[in-house]
């Protein structure tokens, strides 16, 4: 099933032809391979394999090398008020910290899951996993030590596996922790963020900058290379469990152990939990239907606050397939209706 899949993707990916899918197809031997750290260990000769809190036997190949879909050590960006070429209901992940905004639009993290940045004087990782839609920001500091992340090509879970460039030890993007080498155990703090429309980001951060491509014929960015991957029937590279209830790719708003379907908060549009708000408005494209991002059909906005003294204050969450938070969080409640 793995192989079909794959090739499943290979064809999607023919109309978007790219290194990355050379990579991917070419790799159809490599992901279905035994995990072995043994034939690892040559591109990986600084990670510490003794020390893992997974089995390598759910580590996966994606298909890229290590690196082979590049992270971003130097982003670029451009104020608002510039000409992107993004489209109002585009989405990107909206993050400010100590007063300065930025925004990262999917169309350029589709083709590199990894930005390197600090913003408002905070080293910050921004990620986001197209095959799990999981857009996460991270703070890049470990008891006092700075980290900067790459992509290992491996996935578990269907989720990308980050590295740090420190230690070489390998990281869960979904739940941010070390799961191979010496810093196994260890974990990322998650930082509030939004994954959102560029009007909408625009709106409330007038004074902002949007990261733009460092070289605009680097990859076709717009481009989705995941053409209607999250109205299909079962995830890519995927061999775990799925929830019951709900379908595998159906998205699900998550709070720690907490999932709300989409679907229940588009009927309500406004939920509370205890001092959680989580509201729902329509406007945003998915980053993964049709071959352009700005074309996707409106999966809506997503907000999720916690009242404080009279305030709604941001709070991290993730807007994720059912199927992510069933693999990593076995234990948590997706709630349907």
């Amino acid at each position: 099933m793995v192989v079909s899949l794959q090739r499943s993707i290979c064809r999607i990916g023919a109309a978007v032809p790219s290194l990355f899918f050379i990579l991917l197809c070419t790799g159809l031997a490599s992901s279905n391979a035994n995990a072995n750290p043994d034939a690892w260990r040559h591109e990986w000769p600084n990670t510490d394999f003794s020390r893992h809190s997974v089995d390598f036997g759910e580590i996966l190949s994606g298909g890229p090398p290590k690196d082979g879909i590049p992270p971003l050590d130097d982003p670029v960006f451009v104020p608002l008020t510039q000409d992107t070429g993004l489209s109002a209901t585009e989405p990107v992940i909206g993050l400010q910290i100590n007063g300065v905004a930025r925004a990262y639009p999917l169309r350029v993290l589709t083709w590199h899951e990894i930005v390197n940045d600090i913003v408002g004087g905070v080293p910050v990782a921004i990620t986001y996993c197209p095959l799990c839609n999981a857009a996460i920001v991270f703070r890049r500091e470990v008891d006092g030590r700075l980290l900067d992340f790459g992509t290992t090509g491996k996935l578990r879970h269907s989720d990308l596996i980050m590295y740090d460039r420190q230690t070489e030890s390998w990281w869960q993007q979904f739940i941010g922790e070390a799961i191979v080498g010496a810093m196994t155990g260890k974990r990322l703090d998650i930082l509030p963020a939004r994954l959102e429309s560029y009007a909408n980001f625009a709106a409330r951060r007038p004074g902002a900058s949007v990261l733009v491509p460092n070289n605009p014929d680097f990859r076709p960015y717009g481009a989705n290379p995941y053409v209607g991957y999250d109205s299909s029937g079962f995830p890519f590279l995927y061999r775990g469990e799925v929830p019951k209830g709900v379908t595998p790719l159906q998205r699900v708003v998550v709070i720690g152990n907490m999932a709300w379907t989409l679907d229940l908060l588009r009927q309500r549009q406004r939920i509370e939990t205890g001092d959680i708000v989580i509201t729902w408005a329509p406007g945003q494209n998915s980053a993964l239907d049709s071959q352009r991002i700005e074309q996707g059909r409106d999966v809506g906005n997503v907000v999720v606050q916690r009242q404080a003294g009279g305030l709604l204050v941001d709070i991290p969450y993730d807007v994720t397939f059912a199927f992510v938070f069933h693999a990593f969080k076995p234990d948590g409640t997706i709630l349907v209706d």
